[in-house]
C-alpha cells in the first residue's frame, strides 16, 4: 500500500470520528488537575453541591476535579484564595449568595466581588421560606404584618448573624412592608431555629432544608416563600409579594473563576456546567429547597451578580448594617 493511500485512508477515518470526540480535541484545553474551592466547612450544603458536581465535571472534561474547603470570614477567605489563583481554569469557586451579602456588609474586603472574578455559571436558584414559631398567632403573611404594625418593634426575628442574607432580606421585608421588627442575631442558623421552635423568637427567613424538621414537628409554621412568584415545590405557600408587592429575595449557588481566565475557557466551563446542573445528582440537592437549575450565559451571570450586589449594598447602607 502506497504512503499516499495510507494518508488518504487516515483522513477518511478521522472524518468518521464521533462529533463529541472532535469537540473535545478542538475545544479550549483545561488543566489535567482542577479544584473547586468551597469557602465553607465540609458537610454544609455548598460542600455537598461541589462534591456532586466535581465527578460529573471530571467525566465531561476528561481530567481530575477535586473539592477543597477553605472556610472562614463568611466565605471571604476561600473567595480571596480563588481571586488570587492562576487564571487558567485550574481553580474555581463554588459559592452562594453569601458571597455578595458579605461584600455588602463588611467594611474591608481583600477583593472586589465584581472585578476580581469571572462569573461562569449559576447552578441553581430558589426561594427561602418565611416561618414563624407556633406560639406566634399569625397564620398568614398578612396577619404577620398586621401583628408587626399593631406592636411596632415587638416582633422578633432571628438570623445566623449580622449581615447574613436572612438579616438583609428581613430588613428589606420590614422596609417594604412599612413595619418594624427587632433583630436577634445568633452564631449560626441552627441556634436561631431552635429558639424559634421554642417560642423565644417570633420568626425567621430560612431555606426549607434547615427548617423542615421544625415544620414537621409542628413547632414552626411556614407562611410564605421569598421568591417573586409562587414556587411549585411549595404549592400551599404564597409569595411574600402577594402582600408586599415587589418583594423578592432568592438565593443561588454559582461557580466563579479568577478574573483573567480566558473567555474561551469560561465559555467551555459554562457550557459543561449548564448541562451538569440538569443532572439527577444535582437536581436532588436543589429540588428540596424549591431551587431550579439554571442555564445562564457568563454575561447573564455577571449581570445577576452586579444587580444583587447593588440590592444588598443599598439595604446595608440604608440600615447601617455592618457584619461583625
Amino acid at each position: 500500500m502506497s504512503v499516499s493511500l495510507v494518508r488518504r485512508l487516515l483522513v477518511l477515518a478521522a472524518g468518521s470520528l464521533p462529533l463529541i470526540g472532535l469537540a473535545q480535541v478542538e475545544g479550549p484545553k483545561l488543566p489535567a488537575m482542577m479544584k473547586i474551592v468551597v469557602p465553607f466547612s465540609a458537610g454544609a450544603s455548598n460542600d455537598a453541591m461541589a462534591r456532586a458536581i466535581a465527578p460529573l465535571l471530571s467525566r465531561r472534561l476528561g481530567n481530575t476535579v477535586i473539592v477543597e474547603n477553605k472556610p472562614g470570614a463568611a466565605g471571604v477567605i476561600g473567595a480571596d484564595y480563588v481571586a488570587k489563583s492562576p487564571a487558567d481554569g485550574s481553580v474555581l469557586l463554588l459559592t452562594s449568595s453569601t458571597f455578595l451579602t458579605a461584600a455588602a456588609t463588611q467594611i474591608k474586603m481583600p477583593y472586589d466581588p465584581v472585578t476580581a472574578f469571572a462569573p461562569v455559571s449559576i447552578i441553581g436558584d430558589g426561594p427561602m421560606l418565611l416561618a414563624v414559631s407556633a406560639a406566634t398567632p399569625a397564620k398568614s403573611i398578612e396577619e404577620l404584618i398586621a401583628l408587626a404594625k399593631a406592636k411596632p418593634g415587638t416582633l422578633t426575628y432571628g438570623t445566623s448573624g449580622t449581615g447574613s442574607i436572612a438579616h438583609l432580606a428581613s430588613e428589606m421585608l420590614a422596609d417594604a412592608g412599612q413595619f418594624k421588627m427587632t433583630h436577634v442575631p445568633y452564631k449560626g442558623a441552627a441556634n436561631a431555629l431552635m429558639d424559634m421552635a421554642g417560642g423565644q423568637i417570633n420568626m425567621m427567613i430560612s431555606n426549607y432544608t434547615s427548617v423542615v424538621s421544625q415544620i414537621k414537628s409542628g413547632k414552626v409554621r411556614a407562611l410564605a416563600v421569598t421568591s417573586a412568584q409562587a414556587n411549585p415545590a411549595f404549592p400551599d405557600l404564597p409569595p411574600i409579594s402577594s402582600a408586599v408587592p415587589g418583594f423578592a429575595a432568592n438565593i443561588w449557588v454559582a461557580i466563579l473563576a479568577p478574573a483573567a481566565t480566558p473567555p474561551a475557557l469560561v465559555a467551555r466551563l459554562n457550557q459543561e456546567l449548564s448541562e451538569i446542573a440538569k443532572a439527577p445528582e444535582v437536581r436532588a440537592l436543589l429540588e428540596p429547597d424549591g431551587a431550579t437549575s439554571m442555564s445562564l450565559s457568563p454575561a447573564e451571570v455577571s449581570q445577576r451578580v452586579k444587580s444583587d450586589l447593588a440590592l444588598w449594598k443599598k439595604i446595608a447602607v440604608e440600615k447601617k448594617i455592618v457584619a461583625e
